[in-house]
């Protein structure tokens, strides 16, 4: 299978003409070569001129690597797979003097192979055009000045400067500037996404409008694109349990075909025919059944969005009955915002959002960086504050101009004796119904405002939670370790009935076990740290992909490209299609086999045409496959 890389810079070396030319012209020209010599042989061409059967030319350059597979695939590896009843048939065709026919199977054998080559390359045509829009160079500012370096060179920290039309050649921070970013290709996101300072930006996403100073937070390796890359190549590599059966079939069929031959020869002393069944025999198209369908499938979910990491996932994503959300980044956007200003004493809003973003202004905390957005979009000046503490489990104090600030819960309010009037424990508990965090801020030891902020519910979500629904998913649950009245707010908002608010890492993995003792197929959807055991419990775990953490994302068994939980249907009924294809390809393969057998069995077809209506499966089973990658979502 070809390995996906990154691109480097090209290195010089010396090269001939003809190691230079691709792989490809040696592939279609030797297939093309066979088969004119196939050609000219039916014809009976230049057979006198040439001495012997132009067959022969066909048999020695399609049929040599069939007979060297299996020799190595018998001896080296001791696995009796198509190869080796292939080798037989051939052998068995010439020693009979059907050389036309031994030179037709080998041939259309070849054609079969580049006819799966095709199919698997365009399933990955997707993440080569991932690859392709990495640019080589990027213009970096070091020492004051800008300079062009090698992509791969820039380093974390550095500053990426990137013009309107440019591919971004890291993942960053934008730090200066804003645009509109095009990062369809890594995301599956259709429509541009405006990016202001602050904002994520990923490798070979497009920079459409403005200029942007990116600073590098991941390079190389540890890129969106390259975990993307490498995503696809563990599918490849992995078999599914469907796969694995399909060549348990075939390995059967080898001994079956050849116990059938020797029976047939045994009643009917015909050569012909027990050359014939040896070569209809063979298992081509079971073997293709499976691994064509199940690349198409990974293929197609990648130029979606949606990378899956194994043939195994693939399967069982179209057999999953519960699926169980993580809220905070998951339902959620998790990214915090301030939805309302509450000001007492005689201050205006404006002013109580700038002491609280004064006293923010220090703090990582994803509510502190809430207040923080929200006062840089009202164009208030945030200075530094003279000095910040963290109060742990209660918010923090801040200290600025001779005044004390102090901004979090009630607890913190409590600790410092600040009493808290009837109507606003109303206004708190009210918030927090709405599933909103209530922040109190004091001033020189008394109340003057209240600041609410939330995680916004993705617009997308209830409609991918009613999509699921209507995809016969029998179970699907909220875990969260939020309070239960923001629990059951986000559970209403999502149409989910089912919720358990107040959830430590490891109590999500036990409702996980539960489902699955009760027999559920369960698919575990997080982004964080805290999703990372339920993702390894579940029979499927989704992450939030480039956007997950980390954690996340190696844990899981499949990634989102984007925020999109409406690509869980979307990979659902992907799947059950990709399995209805293969179970399709199975039972095609198998039905020509029979046919073939009992036509070849009457004497009814030879050699020829035993070989061209075995290939002929082997094609059909290629090609409907293929359709897999034109598959949409409904």
């Amino acid at each position: 299978m070809e390995e996906l890389v990154m691109p480097k810079s090209p290195a010089k070396k010396k090269s001939s003409f003809f190691s230079s030319l691709p792989a490809e012209f040696w592939t279609y020209g030797l297939t093309g070569i066979s088969g004119l010599f196939l050609i000219l042989s039916w014809f009976g061409l230049f057979k006198e001129q040439a001495g012997f059967d132009l067959a022969w030319i066909s048999i020695i350059i399609s049929g040599t690597p069939i007979l060297k597979g299996a020799v190595i695939g018998l001896f080296v590896n001791r696995d009796i797979k198509a190869g080796v009843l292939i080798s037989i048939a051939l052998i068995a065709a010439v020693f009979v003097g059907e050389y036309f026919a031994a030179g037709e199977v080998a041939f259309i054998m070849m054609l079969g192979e580049l006819l799966e080559e095709r199919t698997v390359s365009k399933a990955k045509a997707g993440i080569k055009d991932l690859i392709s829009v990495v640019p080589p160079t990027a213009r970096v500012r070091r020492d004051g000045q800008e300079i062009n370096i090698p992509a791969e060179k820039v380093q974390v920290g550095d500053m990426v400067l990137v013009k309107p039309g440019e591919y971004i050649p890291v993942d960053g921070i934008v730090a200066s500037g804003q645009s509109a970013v095009n990062q369809a290709a890594v995301t599956g996101e259709s429509m541009p996404v405006d990016k202001l300072p602050g904002d994520e930006v990923y490798i070979g996403s497009l920079n459409q409008l403005g200029s942007l100073g990116i600073k590098a937070t991941k390079v190389g390796e540890d890129t969106t694109l390259a975990k993307v890359i490498k995503l696809v190549e563990e599918a490849e590599k992995s078999k599914a349990p469907i796969i694995r059966t399909a060549d348990r079939w075939a390995a059967w069929m080898v001994p079956a075909a050849l116990l059938t031959a020797i029976l047939v020869y045994v009643f009917t002393a015909d050569i012909i025919r027990a050359v014939t069944i040896l070569i209809v025999f063979c298992p081509c198209a079971l073997c293709l059944a499976t691994p064509t369908a199940m690349m198409a499938g990974i293929g197609q979910a990648a130029k979606t969005g949606i990378l899956v990491k194994s043939g195994q996932a693939m399967e069982v994503s179209g057999k999953i009955t519960a699926v169980i959300f993580d809220k905070t980044g998951t339902l959620t956007k998790g990214k915090p915002m301030v939805t309302e200003i509450k000001a007492f004493n005689a201050l205006s809003e404006q002013k109580l959002l700038q002491l609280a973003a004064i006293a923010e202004k220090f703090s990582e905390h994803p509510l502190s960086q809430a207040i923080i957005k929200k006062a840089y979009e009202e164009n208030l000046t945030v200075p530094d504050p003279d000095s910040f503490k963290v109060r742990l489990g209660h918010g923090l104090e801040a200290n600025y101009s001779g005044s004390l600030i102090l901004i979090g819960n009630r607890k913190l309010m409590k600790q410092e004796s600040i009493p808290l009037a009837h109507e606003i424990e109303i206004f708190i508990t009210q918030a927090e119904e709405k599933g909103q965090t209530a922040l109190l801020l004091a001033v020189g030891g008394s109340l003057a405002g209240v600041i609410t902020v939330a995680d916004p519910v993705r617009e997308e979500s209830a409609e991918a939670v009613k999509r699921l629904q209507e995809d016969g998913i029998r179970e699907i649950w909220l875990l969260t370790g939020d309070n239960p009245r923001t629990a059951a707010a986000i559970a209403a908002a999502t149409n989910i009935t089912r919720y358990v608010a107040e959830q430590l890492p490891e109590q999500k993995g036990k409702v996980v076990n539960r489902l699955k003792e009760q027999g559920y197929q369960v698919a575990m959807v997080g982004d964080g740290i805290n999703d990372a055991p339920a993702l390894a419990l579940a029979d499927i775990g989704i992450a939030m992909g480039a956007t997950g953490t980390d954690v996340a994302v190696q844990t899981a068994d499949i990634a989102l490209m984007s925020n999109d939980i409406g690509k869980i249907s979307q990979l659902i009924n992907l799947s059950r299609q990709t399995l209805r294809t293969i179970n399709f390809n199975i039972l095609l393969s198998m039905l020509i086999n029979f046919v073939a057998i009992v036509l070849a069995s009457l004497g009814i077809m030879g050699p020829i045409l035993g070989a061209l209506v075995h290939n002929a499966g082997s094609v059909l089973v290629i090609a409907n496959s293929a359709r897999l990658m034109k598959w949409q979502s409904a």
